[in-house]
């Protein structure tokens, strides 16, 4: 489905009636912010674009390793041709050697986003870091007073997730993991803070240590030992990030729209784009369309009582199309 729907806007609603536009005054709505969540490898960053090209959107980036410069390929950080022209934000623009933190994050996140609104576009948050998306959308009352959110959860079965991770790294070192991790390998380099506590850095450590002084085969079994390593925390990161998401729906008493794009994952080529579509992008297409229009809907509902419907209310609504009888009554009574 290539559709675009621009967003409502969210003006003061004007009812008209027979004798003129009543204005009704009403308290100012809250901007909107689409929130794009899930486990490592799961899809948010396809899902966060296929929205962004449809809603007019920009998208801010919420995964802590993707913020700093460098190891783009150890990151999954997305390509130019990936992007396909919609704007991200906090993308690879702190320094390797500097702690990106939550509150920094929700710092950035909240100027990004109030920028984006100013454009009269929709910010969509989208990464991995469950922790920075709590800090922001939670923690931070002056974001929570300015803005609704809609949460999409881009959900996989952890088998299948598990597989996908998993030869996702053997595409990485084909992509040439290796030699870019190196330019970030130190002797006596501290793991525990900055670039350096992405997955695929400490992993290489005892490989750069030893590469140089052991035979062939020595090193191949190293090098193995590390991509091993480097998979299983790839998919230990996939397990905690589902669990943390499942606890901040809990916490939070968060609605989270769950997509299940595990047929997407169990298919190849074609069938595989179908099933994404049918399954996460369309649905979720139709969940912001309603979220964006949310409020007008429930203005109009609210505010004025319908009266029994009429016939020019009832061929409003085959005009209209509309399906509410409060909408339709409120509109043309």
């Amino acid at each position: 489905m290539n559709i675009s729907f621009p967003p409502c806007k969210q003006t003061q609603p004007m009812v008209n009636f027979p004798r003129g536009l009543i204005n009704i005054p009403l308290q100012r709505q809250k901007d909107k912010v689409v929130v794009v969540m899930g486990a490592t490898g799961a899809g948010k960053s396809r899902l966060s674009i296929d929205l962004a090209t449809r809603f007019d959107a920009e998208i801010i980036n919420s995964d802590k390793m993707q913020a700093y410069r460098g190891l783009n390929i150890a990151t999954n950080k997305v390509n130019d041709e990936e992007c396909r022209g919609v704007p991200h934000h906090l993308l690879g623009f702190i320094d390797p050697e500097e702690d990106f933190t939550a509150d920094n994050f929700v710092y950035h996140a909240s100027l990004v986003a109030d920028a984006i609104r100013d454009r009269g576009r929709l910010p969509i948050i989208a990464g991995g870091s469950n922790s920075f998306i709590k800090a922001l959308v939670d923690d931070n009352i002056e974001f929570r007073s300015r803005y609704d959110c809609c949460f999409l959860w881009v959900d996989v079965a952890m088998p299948i997730l598990h597989s996908f991770v998993s030869k996702r790294v053997d595409q990485m070192v084909g992509a040439g993991l290796v030699n870019e991790v190196r330019e970030f390998f130190e002797p006596g380099g501290n793991y525990s803070r900055g670039i350096r506590r992405a997955i695929g850095v400490p992993e290489m450590d005892e490989f750069f240590r030893n590469e140089t002084f052991v035979d062939g085969v020595t090193r191949a079994k190293l090098l193995e030992v590390a991509i091993d390593q480097i998979k299983a925390n790839n998919r230990n990161l996939a397990s905690r990030q589902l669990q943390n998401i499942l606890r901040l729906e809990e916490q939070l008493e968060l609605r989270l729209h769950r997509l299940n794009a595990t047929e997407a994952f169990l298919k190849r080529g074609e069938e595989s784009d179908e099933a994404w579509e049918r399954l996460v992008a369309d649905p979720s297409t139709i969940i912001v369309e309603r979220f964006l229009c949310k409020d007008r809907i429930d203005i109009v509902s609210t505010t004025i009582a319908p009266p029994p419907m009429t016939a020019t209310a009832t061929a409003a609504s085959v005009i209209l199309g509309s399906t509410n009888t409060t909408i339709v009554a409120a509109a043309t009574h």
